[in-house]
């Protein structure tokens, strides 16, 4: 029996069992041969027995402790010295902690952290800190307070110029008041995919946060007629109450047309107070930081017939992080920056950026009476992180091969708790250290934080510390730094670093927290610079680009460098050429062009599908003519050209196979550039019978990251204000993506022309064609017949927000006065 339940089999035993006259408890004496009977299978028990008894006859431990019963050895008699590892658990964040005789363990699966408690965060702490990793725009668990106690959220960053964080809750779509009753207001309370907790410390990191609000009424009130007493109103995350709408002050209960004067009534501060037989809305922006994100919205009205109300929640949005650029710039070794005593006695972790042309200094330091703790450059391609919590000093050291002086951003994560020590420097492997089997666990400090240098003034670092976290918790480094001498705040050059999240030639440009990408010279768009520009060109479509005009408008002003580019007499002795197509028709343009002294560069698929490239850089000589033998380029999938010409060299790369070089005979100089063509070629001056029969014919498919130089004939065609120097001609549509499945205006494959064999078998296609056609028509007439009939039935239940809505978009001739616009 265990704990007294009987085993689930017994067995029944004949004859006798002879126990002899020893019996061994926990496990075997060494001297074996002293003790032939005892054979143990398995190791020694480690544990605790109680109540032992043989037989009907109790055992004494006592007895056996004073020599008068057996013997003993690595015994603790009449106590348990058994340790709970486990009790108090050291997992933190809901790790689950499992324990053997002389450690503990824990599980941090499903926690969303990570290391030997449990303690260090396994995301990213904002959209910010996405977007400068390059990832594009999507779903993403971030963790504001990294270790510390909010758990991780879920949000949608929205990656353009900025990083967008957007916080959805559960009630985002068009809510119409059900009862108009004065006396009984309508409140709708709005739960967010996060705590209230980890909102605000979003919204308390953030640059800038909104929320839009639209308000629809019709013969609806704000406030009574009376004495302006509000009768709708909104409460944000500390459920104080808010009757302003948009732009104007808190405590003014007037909405922005009031406060300019411009209400469609001059009597009343909002629109709906106007008390119009017809819908108006209201669309506002509210952007006051500490009044998000709106939790509740209550609307109550007058109770008259025909009277309306409805209104529309957008979700939380807030941009920027203003902790992740948090830095600081110090100047001089005896320089640094003090902060309250680190606390941290059983877990602690610190990280920070740093960047700096120095071969040491500290980072950190805290001290206390023998326990300390320090982060330092110790050498340019060693990062140490050494402390000691009463067992003698310890350190971890991260070496790399190549230097962290080189004034770039390096990122350092450095933890210690009961189990280990680790340190991480950017992209170098994770060195730990574990913790002594036993002695102290707990770090004690009681100076200042000394960020930046020592207590004692030595070893100062010089350079820049940005994004400092201290369990979770960030640092104001600039705030403090406006204070101390030999210490500014912020620091400026990031394009060293993140310079390479700018793809295609997109260019970097520094801002004061972080950096953009510039993709006016790429042909291609997005935060990063890539995402392709493509266009669906139909029969007889093209587009023409004229340099002349776009450098005189661009650069006229700008750059005296390019003022003359591109003019009659411009010579270039080199260029690069990109595009991108999809099509299935042959012979086809995909690029021309054109100079005004009959030179030209022709790319086009010839009858059999091959890529052929022209140069032709002397009216007076035949144009030198390449066929690269590849498959056939015109089977509907999408295909890379890249053309770099170099005087008379030329590299030509097709779908990013090995380049091929080619030498040009007809010159080394392309004189007076002209323009740009894609998709048919209107009288190519000079060209050769192949490029004119293919520049006749045009162009049907997809072209996407055209490039010319620095000229992008497709963005200038596609996006607002390129117009000036582009010419469009027939139906040229914009496409998500070439590489996408067809778009509207793609082109079909071509039809293959069928066999005498296969004629039955179309026949029989088309008569079950016509029969699906028949029944699908007599289907149709069923059911506008039923529609007819139900015309007269009122909607209810679930139709009512697409009546709404219906109603909403009908009222098309309300003047435009009438209407309220925050932005």
């Amino acid at each position: 029996m265990v704990d007294g339940e009987a085993a689930p089999m017994a067995h029944s035993l004949r004859g006798q069992i002879e126990s002899g006259d020893t019996y061994y408890l926990g496990g075997c004496p060494d001297n074996s041969s002293a003790h032939p009977g005892c054979a143990a299978s398995a190791g020694g028990f480690q544990g605790c027995l109680r109540l032992i008894s043989i037989g009907d006859e109790a055992v004494d431990p006592i007895s056996v402790q004073q020599g008068a019963l057996g013997s003993f050895r690595d015994l603790q008699i009449d106590t348990c010295g058994l340790t709970d590892r486990c009790l108090p658990s050291y997992c933190e964040h809901g790790g689950e902690c499992s324990q053997s005789w002389s450690t503990f363990s824990c599980d941090c699966a499903h926690t969303g952290y990570t290391g030997a408690t449990c303690h260090s965060s396994l995301y990213e702490q904002s959209c910010e800190a996405h977007w400068h990793r390059g990832d594009s725009s999507g779903l993403y668990y971030i963790d504001s307070d990294g270790s510390g106690p909010l758990e991780p959220s879920l949000v949608y960053c929205n990656m353009t110029d900025t990083a967008w964080t957007s916080v959805q809750h559960n009630g985002s779509h068009l809510v119409r008041v059900k009862s108009l009753n004065e006396e009984s207001p309508h409140p709708v309370f709005f739960k967010y995919m996060a705590s209230m907790d980890q909102l605000q410390t979003i919204i308390d990191y953030a640059d800038n946060c909104q929320q839009e609000l639209t308000f629809h009424c019709k013969k609806s009130r704000l406030s009574t007629p009376q004495d302006g007493t509000p009768v709708s109103w909104w409460a944000g995350r500390t459920d104080e109450t808010h009757t302003y709408w948009g732009g104007s002050q808190p405590d003014a209960h007037k909405c922005t047309c009031g406060l300019e004067g411009n209400c469609i009534d001059s009597q009343y501060y909002c629109n709906c107070d106007a008390d119009r037989n017809e819908w108006t809305s209201t669309t506002v922006v509210l952007s006051r930081k500490k009044c998000l994100p709106v939790t509740q919205v209550v609307t109550r009205g007058g109770g008259r017939p025909h009277s309306g109300a409805a209104y529309a929640l957008g979700p939380l949005r807030c941009s920027g992080d203003n902790s992740f650029w948090n830095s600081a710039s110090f100047n001089t070794e005896s320089s640094y920056l003090h902060f309250p005593t680190f606390r941290g006695e059983l877990s602690a972790d610190v990280s920070f950026f740093f960047k700096t042309t120095a071969s040491s200094g500290v980072f950190l330091e805290n001290l206390g009476i023998t326990d300390f703790i320090r982060l330092e450059l110790r050498a340019p391609t060693e990062v140490a992180f050494s402390f000691d919590v009463g067992n003698g000093p310890r350190e971890v050291t991260v070496q790399s091969p190549t230097a962290f002086n080189d004034n770039r951003w390096h990122l350092v994560r450095a933890d210690r708790n009961v189990k280990e020590a680790s340190l991480q420097v950017g992209q170098q492997p994770r060195k730990t250290q574990p913790a002594p089997a036993a002695g102290h666990a707990r770090l004690q400090l009681n100076s200042q934080l000394f960020v930046g240098g020592t207590a004692s003034r030595q070893r100062g670092f010089l350079g820049c510390i940005r994004s400092l976290r201290l369990n979770g918790l960030a640092l104001d480094l600039e705030e403090r730094a406006t204070m101390t001498p030999g210490v500014e705040p912020g620091c400026p050059g990031h394009c060293s670093t993140y310079g390479h999240l700018c793809h295609n030639g997109g260019r970097c440009r520094e801002k004061r927290r972080g950096i953009s990408c510039d993709c006016t010279f790429s042909a291609y768009d997005g935060p990063f610079c890539e995402s392709d520009i493509s266009a669906y060109f139909g029969a007889g479509s093209s587009v023409i680009y004229n340099f002349q005009e776009h450098y005189n408008d661009t650069f006229s002003k700008n750059s005296s460098s390019f003022t003359a580019l591109f003019h009659e007499d411009l010579t270039l002795t080199g260029e690069m050429a990109t595009l991108s197509f999809r099509t299935t028709g042959t012979p086809s343009s995909l690029l021309y062009v054109s100079s005004f002294d009959e030179e030209y560069l022709s790319v086009i698929l010839a009858p059999n599908g091959s890529l052929q490239i022209r140069y032709k850089l002397d009216r007076h000589r035949e144009p030198d003519v390449f066929n690269f033998g590849f498959k056939n380029l015109a089977d509907g999938q999408l295909h890379h050209v890249r053309i770099n010409r170099e005087a008379a060299v030329m590299f030509v790369e097709v779908n990013q196979n090995a380049r091929r070089q080619v030498i040009l005979s007809s010159g080394t100089e392309f004189n007076a550039v002209k323009s740009i063509m894609l998709g048919t070629v209107l009288e190519p001056l000079g060209a050769d019978p192949d490029t004119l029969r293919a520049g006749a014919r045009g162009f049907t498919g997809c072209l996407s990251a055209v490039r010319f130089g620095p000229a992008v004939p497709l963005k200038a065609a596609l996006r607002a204000g390129g117009r000036a120097q582009v010419t469009v001609r027939g139906h040229v549509a914009p496409a998500p993506r070439c590489a996408d499945a067809a778009g509207p205006g793609a082109p079909a494959r071509e039809a293959t022309r069928p066999l005498a064999g296969d004629a039955g078998v179309i026949a029989v296609v088309i008569f079950i064609l016509l029969c699906i056609t028949a029944i699908a028509i007599r289907i149709y007439q069923q059911r506008w017949l039923y529609q007819k009939n139900e015309t007269n039935i009122p909607k209810t239940g679930d139709n009512a927000e697409t009546a709404l809505k219906s109603e909403l978009n009908m009222q098309s001739t309300v003047n435009e006065s009438q209407k309220e616009y925050f932005f």
